[in-house]
């Protein structure tokens, strides 16, 4: 076998390794992925992004999303735009249909450079999130430390959205992994503070399942414009700024939530297969 092609990408700085096996594909396993994702002896990345041909007609890709732990996302908000933007430099379309195993998504190219993406609708039952139990999703009974109260919400994959007065006061890299694998979420959770400094513009820190805290989230930023407006804190459309810039957010009154941002793609290169079946 020949060494393996791959693209390194990143939304905000919340970066991919893309692997395009949509010709040929390579077997990727649990332990593949964590030793790619590995920053010190791989290459390094928050989330490991697979193209396929698609199983769905009006598709032109079918994307599968691997967490640095080696788990399965069902969405990611920058890998999809990164994707768009390859597909889009691909075919001249600036219009193209991604197919995820959550469903599909609309992506456009602007004439700005960023990337729209239509993540789809936001879904607020308690077991589209899911929860372990019946709650109200906007005001859910979950405390550990300064954080409480979350609103949750599923953007493909599930949210938990903590409102603070200050994000960097929050010692993120310790209650994160507490509230991600708290026993209410039995797929466990993305876990956001946010912290409202107007009705436009949203602060926002994430704590993402499987990769830990990254500099940007884009379903993440969609989790927390929804929240925000559930409560009133928010208009239907806000800025996010997330450590590694900032996302373009409005949730539409058909129920959508629409995410506009930059794609970027930082090198590419190739590896030794040796590396997918690394101990």
């Amino acid at each position: 076998m020949g060494r393996v092609p791959f693209l390194k990408m990143h939304g905000l700085g919340n970066d991919f390794v893309v692997l395009d096996f949509r010709r040929a594909a390579v077997p990727v396993g649990a332990k593949g992925v964590c030793a790619l994702g590995d920053r010190r002896t791989g290459i390094g990345c928050d989330q490991l992004i697979v193209l396929e041909p698609p199983r769905k007609s009006t598709a032109q890709v079918l994307m599968r999303i691997r967490n640095a732990d080696g788990s399965e996302a069902e969405a990611c908000g920058n890998a999809t735009r990164c994707i768009a933007d390859l597909l889009f430099r691909e075919t001249g379309d600036p219009r193209v249909r991604i197919e995820t195993v959550a469903g599909l998504l609309e992506a456009e190219a602007l004439t700005d450079g960023r990337i729209s993406v239509d993540m789809g609708p936001a879904r607020l039952g308690w077991r589209d999130i899911p929860l372990a139990r019946a709650a109200d999703t906007d005001h859910v009974e979950l405390s550990l430390g300064p954080l409480s109260d979350p609103a949750c919400t599923n953007i493909g994959n599930p949210h938990a959205t903590f409102f603070v007065d200050q994000v960097e006061t929050v010692d993120l890299a310790a209650l994160g992994p507490k509230h991600e694998y708290h026993p209410l979420f039995p797929e466990r959770a993305n876990i956001g503070i946010a912290a409202i400094r107007a009705r436009g513009h949203i602060r926002l820190r994430v704590w993402e399942r499987g990769a830990g805290i990254t500099l940007a989230c884009g379903s993440g930023a969609c989790a927390a414009l929804v929240a925000a407006h559930r409560r009133g804190l928010a208009d239907r459309g806000a800025s996010v700024e997330l450590d590694g810039g900032t996302l373009d957010i409005a949730w539409r009154d058909d129920g959508h939530v629409i995410m506009t941002g930059s794609a970027t793609l930082s090198f590419e290169g190739t590896f030794d297969p040796d590396l997918l079946t690394a101990s």
